[in-house]
């Protein structure tokens, strides 16, 4: 028997809609911040391959989601281009020097010998998977990195921004200083996702959180070919890994028929209607989402999400997902309660 959330990303018929959730491994989970205590901080826990083992299959068992996804952080990838990463209470990742010219840039370690560095995550992966095949129950793993947009942000702005001028300022007035950064960060996160299939994932996924920060006229050229480009390069070698594209709050971009490329899953996000990206995108690729995160506060709103979307989907060529990450404050009784329920309404 196959895995169903590897069948679901290529299309073929389950006995029901898979289901899992962004952010799963994380904060809600008192077991996680156990192990995190543990760990001592957030970035030593994705440094250690066995605890990230540990938390990574923690919701298989306390929430039931059909997948884990790999426990680490989009930032290791410029971390160990050589940017010096430090997670600040109260205010996130930082770096204390970003990008800001090309010296700037040509100071950063790229390619084979930044992605080679990333030995704690693949690492993990081969224990994930040594964990995964020993249980028998055909839990897929999920494997991830940051979009080239998403991962460039932060390099430049040096943190999480509200308002991305410092990017956009380049984007504007210097988009060929922009594009090699992108470049650059495009041929490390090529090979790390090489090398995380190579290590035992079973699906990869490309998160652009920031998408919705780029006009949609300039989507196309400052991220989504940039995207395009790494799921060509996997497919190339790896055709049997599906790849799930998940660019945030593009609804305009989908709208107007601007999506493109050879991946397997495009995820929507809850700011686009799922009619509407059933519509322009259901027929080329299986979708994944879309309910409201903050619906999991309520057992009711749940429901009555999951069963709107099931109405729209009818249980084909869809995975189930929150359109977001779960948030930190969400009871785990609420987050068991959306998993049962996708799994119900969809039962063939």
């Amino acid at each position: 028997m196959g895995k169903i959330f590897v069948d679901a990303c290529k299309g073929l018929e389950t006995p029901y809609t898979p289901v899992w959730m962004m952010r799963q491994a994380g904060r809600y989970l008192p077991q996680y911040m156990a192990v995190r205590k543990e760990a001592g901080n957030f970035l030593n826990l994705c440094h250690n391959p066995k605890l990230a083992a540990e938390v990574t299959i923690q919701p298989l068992d306390i929430v039931g989601v059909d997948a884990a996804i790999l426990f680490s952080d989009i930032l290791v990838v410029p971390n160990e281009m050589g940017m010096k990463l430090e997670f600040l209470a109260g205010e996130g990742p930082v770096f204390d020097k970003p990008i800001a010219t090309q010296s700037d840039l040509d100071n950063l370690i790229g390619g084979e010998d930044a992605a080679s560095k990333l030995t704690y995550v693949y690492d993990t992966i081969k224990l994930l998977r040594e964990q995964l095949d020993a249980r028998g129950d055909n839990k897929a793993l999920i494997g991830f990195t940051g979009a080239p947009w998403t991962l460039a942000t932060y390099m430049i702005e040096g943190q999480g921004t509200k308002t991305y001028n410092i990017c956009k300022k380049m984007m504007y007035s210097n988009p060929e200083l922009l594009h090699k950064i992108l470049k650059k960060v495009t041929e490390v996160v090529k090979l790390y996702m090489e090398k995380q299939i190579e290590s035992g994932i079973d699906v990869v996924q490309i998160f652009d959180s920031w998408a919705a920060a780029i006009e949609p006229s300039k989507y196309n050229e400052f991220s989504w070919s940039y995207m395009v480009e790494i799921a060509d390069y996997l497919k190339s070698k790896y055709p049997e890994t599906p790849i799930i594209m998940f660019p945030k709050g593009v609804s305009a971009f989908i709208e107007r028929g601007l999506v493109y490329g050879n991946f397997d899953v495009f995820g929507v996000d809850w700011g686009t209607p799922m009619a509407m990206a059933k519509e322009k995108l259901g027929e080329k690729y299986v979708l994944q989402g879309n309910m409201e995160p903050c619906r999991l506060y309520d057992k009711a709103a749940t429901t009555a999400c999951v069963e709107g979307i099931q109405n729209i989907m009818g249980g084909k060529r869809h995975i189930f997902n929150l359109g977001h990450g779960i948030l930190p404050d969400v009871p785990v009784e609420n987050a068991i309660h959306f998993v049962s329920e996708c799994q119900r309404v969809s039962k063939k």
